[in-house]
């Protein structure tokens, strides 16, 4: 598994117990390290990534390991304070420095003085704030709202933020020289969806952490609902599967969880989603291997096509084999995948039943591709073949003959 090939030292071992973190996908695991390795360095870091990722649990990591443990952290959502109040909130204010203000107040940079302050949606902070959000990076110094009198501060700032902050920096919502200073140093923490096997131990850590809080009897998954979880998108990521599986331990309690009971918990607009790559990068191994699925699916659907037509007694057209082009438009894919057809008609005239395959044997490089996609497929699901051929979008009948054919152990 991929998860497997990616060599986690013992104190990324050890942070991901602490703060609770579940997974071993590699770009969570380089990003757990990547915190710790910052830590010990003052520097500012610019945590990003979707919402519901869990980015919060990095600035707690980077606090923990560096030198300012022992003083305060604090943490600030930027997007939940009123645009009004958010600089009083960051730098405090004066007595009568606006009304309401009856007395003096201390905001979080005084506060974390000597600690860490997380700044959370960051990019949510007014332009104003941004200025002087700017002006204690680069001096350590702020001014109280309705003061003139400068103070200093020695905090380290984390920020966080699900927006790209290049294009808010091209649409003028945010500041150049803030992007600048914040992301000294990057930790990206990747989307649900590209965590492959993480999905389903954190869905199992939810069901049991729910069942054993409020004593019920824990639910189950079966193979068929965990292909669904991993291939479907996860748009809310972590957030939105801890709250799925929390439904469902509530209202399905005790049960085993399959394909169809999960549905009814997940968004009707619910989209597939083929997983990427560990890093993000373009993956033409990935692009064939969708191309194959979709011969797989061509091919299975013959076959059943081809049943059908035995039974009924009926015949193939080959003079009609002129039509698919004008009926059927495909992608190309190579010149050795591209298979001639001949359109299946039954013994009434005129009616056009399918199309049926009318080639020999496919070549040998497209039949190495299939056996490694296979094999690869079986891997990605620890040899569960109906979750295999879900994924490969072919029935499980096909996918037996097909590990027949090829030998795959």
């Amino acid at each position: 598994m991929e998860n497997e090939r990616y060599n986690v030292s013992p104190a990324v071992q050890q942070a991901k117990l602490r703060y609770g973190i579940v997974g071993n996908a590699p770009a969570l695991s380089e990003a757990v390290e990547r915190a710790l390795r910052v830590a010990p360095i003052d520097l500012s870091v610019l945590v990003t990534g979707e919402s519901g990722t869990g980015k919060e649990f990095f600035p707690q990591i980077i606090h923990g390991a560096g030198s300012r443990k022992h003083s305060k952290y604090i943490a600030v959502n930027c997007g939940a304070i009123p645009e009004g109040t958010i600089d009083s909130e960051l730098f405090g204010h004066e007595k009568g420095a606006f009304t309401g203000a009856v007395d003096s107040r201390k905001g979080y940079f005084e506060e974390a003085d000597g600690g860490t302050i997380f700044l959370d949606e960051v990019a949510e902070l007014p332009l104003t704030t941004q200025a002087r959000l700017l002006r204690v990076l680069e001096t350590g110094e702020f001014l109280k709202v309705g003061s003139s009198k400068v103070q200093k501060t020695n905090i380290r700032i984390v920020a966080a933020t699900n927006v790209d902050l290049v294009r808010a920096v091209a649409e003028g919502r945010f500041r150049e020289d803030l992007y600048y200073r914040l992301s000294t140093i990057q930790i990206h923490v990747p989307p649900l969806r590209d965590r492959g096997s993480d999905i389903r131990l954190l869905a199992r850590r939810f069901a049991s952490s729910f069942a054993e809080r409020y004593s019920m009897p824990p639910i189950s998954f079966s193979e068929e609902a965990d292909s669904l979880m991993r291939h479907y998108r996860w748009p809310g990521n972590v957030r939105q599967l801890k709250n799925v599986v929390e439904q469902m331990g509530l209202f399905e309690a005790g049960r085993e969880i399959d394909g169809e009971t999960l549905k009814k918990y997940l968004p009707a607009a619910a989209e597939a989603y083929m997983p990427a790559t560990a890093r993000g990068e373009h993956s033409y191994d990935r692009e064939r291997d969708m191309l194959l699925g979709m011969i797989f699916n061509l091919q299975s659907r013959i076959d059943s096509l081809q049943q059908q037509l035995e039974a009924r007694g009926s015949h193939v057209a080959a003079d009609t084999s002129a039509h698919i082009l004008h009926d059927v438009k495909a992608e190309p894919v190579e010149p050795e995948a591209s298979f001639p057809t001949s359109l299946v008609v039954s013994s009434r005239r005129d009616e056009v039943v399918g199309y049926a395959e009318v080639v020999p044997e496919a070549p040998s490089t497209l039949r190495d591709n299939e056996r490694e996609m296979i094999r690869a497929a079986l891997e990605r699901n620890d040899g569960h073949r109906k979750a295999a051929a879900a994924e490969l979008n072919i029935s499980e009948r096909t996918l037996y003959r097909k590990i027949k054919e090829y030998g795959i152990e």
